[in-house]
């Protein structure tokens, strides 16, 4: 089962024909009992690439020391960089997917298509771990460079989760000379793992206070936060239903009861999560948070409520009274925080592309993001774009094309762009792509405290200080293991 942060990619829809085809590429080239011994010494195999790419680019695949498969892809009129992506998610299985990357692929194979070879890892398990899959986005860029040479420029872009990672790669890895030379964030959830979730807290406790169906009183009672007892077999399906039950959120509002009619209106209403998007994010809180609780915290509470005034419902004084109220593990929010955290520290152009009525990753997490570059003193190294788009993880082809040009002009003249003289930019592009040109050059999202409620102490960013990300890295087993 596969929980992601964002719906199913489009316009371009992953090909199953191919991504079928890759991995059983891989798993039959690779072999089942010793592939990641194996794969550290063999080099990447060709593979049959996307449609869109046929005949523009030679494709590969391969599985690294780690257990991470990948994909890679080489223009045959290759300007001599490289995107290293970073995917979005995180994916829930328990080991490396091999088709994930090519599926990765196929979506922005419009980088291919502008000149730039593309390698990108399907990360060596699933669950959460945001500095394991900036580990192993650095692997297959090492890969890349062991198999092909130092590209001109390299450019690491990250979607979704993926924006997270990518910009811990770009603090991580970032300073080292020949490593990254810019990063690409899009639709990123950049405001860490320590407050980039509150939201999602807010709505599993709220939705328990009114629908009191997860669990049932029937059922085994364990806190909200801990998003599904480690022992259910509760499935995706399963949760929808509970949903409708209690809300009716699929019905048409004609067919609700008036007490489901209620419970959605307030849950929205207190919550602030968009209806179209109320399912996923019940989804990411359920079973990404059983994940990250159980899967990686050995069942420690990095979440807290305390101090959270609800509001918007038809009774606030009853909610607040009655919702289920909690407080985190100190050391467990260490490890989420010290895993997931930026602390602003960057060297490198960064540029992001976010829709402003973006469902998943709302547009406040930029403002959480400029902050942490703010309050580390690295904001000259930040660009911010917006577009009118309603999406998450389907904008524009033309404008992805434009924002990795933009970067790259960005690197190689030295010369930092602005949002209009990149709105602008985006026209040429699109003539080529014809996806669609949606920037608002003048816009500024509000703070992210308007989105999400903070917690006591949870106004001032960076969450993480380089300081306390140092200090803390002195303990031992810290964070999240790989």
């Amino acid at each position: 089962m596969n929980v992601f942060d964002a719906p199913a990619h489009a316009p371009r829809r992953r090909s199953a024909v191919v991504a079928a085809a890759l991995a059983a590429l891989l798993l039959g080239t690779l072999g089942e009992s010793s592939a990641a011994a194996r794969a550290s010494t063999e080099a990447p195999a060709v593979a049959e690439c996307p449609a869109d790419l046929a005949g523009k680019a030679t494709c590969y695949t391969g599985q690294d020391g780690s257990g991470a498969y990948y994909t890679m892809a080489v223009p045959t009129r290759w300007n001599g960089s490289l995107v290293v992506h970073a995917h979005g998610g995180p994916d829930l299985g328990d080991t490396s997917d091999p088709s994930r990357s090519a599926g990765d692929l196929e979506r922005w194979a419009v980088m291919v298509d502008e000149g730039y070879a593309w390698a990108g890892s399907s990360y060596r398990r699933g669950g959460y771990g945001t500095r394991m899959a900036a580990a192993d986005t650095e692997n297959v860029r090492r890969l890349f460079v062991s198999r092909f040479g130092q590209p001109k420029r390299t450019y690491v872009h990250g979607q979704s989760w993926g924006g997270n990672v990518a910009a811990k790669v770009a603090e991580t890895y970032g300073a080292r000379s020949g490593a990254y030379d810019g990063a690409l964030l899009t639709s990123g959830v950049l405001g860490g793992g320590s407050r980039g979730y509150d939201y999602r807290v807010d709505l599993r406790a709220v939705y328990q206070y009114y629908c009191r169906n997860h669990p049932r009183p029937t059922e085994p009672q364990y806190p909200v936060w801990q998003g599904l007892r480690a022992g259910s077999v509760m499935t995706s399906t399963g949760l929808r239903a509970r949903l409708e039950e209690c809300t009716g959120y699929a019905s048409q509002p004609t067919d609700r009861t008036a007490l489901q009619q209620r419970n959605l209106k307030d849950i929205l209403a207190v919550t602030r999560v968009p209806e179209r998007a109320l399912e996923s994010h019940l989804r990411f809180s359920t079973f990404t948070f059983r994940d990250i609780v159980s899967g990686r915290l050995g069942g420690r509470n990095p979440f807290s409520n305390q101090g959270v005034r609800y509001s918007g419902s038809h009774d606030d004084k009853a909610l607040n009274a009655g919702i289920e109220r909690f407080s985190a593990d100190p050391t467990a929010r260490r490890d989420l925080s010290y895993d997931s955290d930026l602390t602003g520290k960057v060297s490198i152009p960064v540029l992001t592309l976010h829709a402003i009525d973006d469902p998943t990753a709302f547009v406040e997490h930029e403002s959480a993001y400029r902050a942490t570059l703010e309050g580390a003193g690295t904001d000259e190294h930040l660009v911010q774009t917006y577009t009118t788009e309603t999406e998450h993880s389907a904008l524009s082809d033309s404008e992805y094309a434009n924002s990795v040009s933009a970067l790259d002009t960005w690197v190689r003249s030295g010369r930092k762009p602005t949002p209009g003289s990149i709105a602008a930019s985006c026209e040429s592009f699109d003539r080529v792509h014809a996806g669609g040109c949606f920037y608002s050059p003048r816009f500024l999202p509000p703070s992210y405290a308007s989105k999400v409620r903070p917690r006591p102490g949870g106004l001032s960013w960076p969450a993480m200080t380089a300081a306390q990300e140092r200090k803390w890295s002195r303990i031992a087993d810290v964070g999240i293991a790989p």
